[in-house]
């Protein structure tokens, strides 16, 4: 058998599923949502949901369109969300009335109150990776600069 180039070597090693940066993420991105899953049931959420709340206490109200850039959803993906946080009772979408086709999220009493009972979510899930605050801050940054350096390279639609 004859040696392959180092180069060929190289371009194997990149093609090998465990050597890609977006299976690893994807595959955290999973464990995370299974482990989301179980700690969430207790308040009634979905992960989409909660982050959708995590804005609204944040925030306070705010335009439908301002919610869906933090979450980085299209309003196709966000407004069932609300739909559904609406039905629970957490939320209320009001048509603006300055501008009609404008319509913000509101909290109700109920959405408000509800983040008494998340302040463990946070902790749960920091418990769980096993990483120490200062390395689960790291690797946030990273996965910020990150993102935004994919988001300068991707090709405008």
């Amino acid at each position: 058998m004859t040696e392959q180039p180092a180069d060929t070597l190289r371009d194997q090693d990149f093609l090998r599923l465990d050597g890609q940066i977006c299976f690893a993420l994807n595959a955290a991105s999973r464990a995370f949502g299974g482990l989301y899953r179980v700690v969430l049931k207790d308040l009634g959420l979905t992960y989409p949901q909660y982050l959708v709340m995590l804005v609204l206490w944040e925030h306070g109200t705010m335009p439908v369109k301002q919610l869906g850039q933090h979450l980085r959803l299209d309003s196709g993906t966000l407004s069932p969300l609300l739909k559904r946080l609406e039905a629970a009772g957490l939320i209320r979408r009001e048509r603006s009335a300055a501008d009609e086709r404008s319509v913000h999220a509101i909290l109700t009493e109920e959405g408000a109150a509800l983040r008494e009972r998340a302040v463990e979510v946070p902790r749960r899930i920091a418990a769980a990776t096993g990483f120490e605050l200062a390395e689960i801050r790291d690797l946030q940054t990273r996965l910020g600069r990150l993102t935004a350096a994919l988001d300068a390279a991707a090709p405008q639609d």
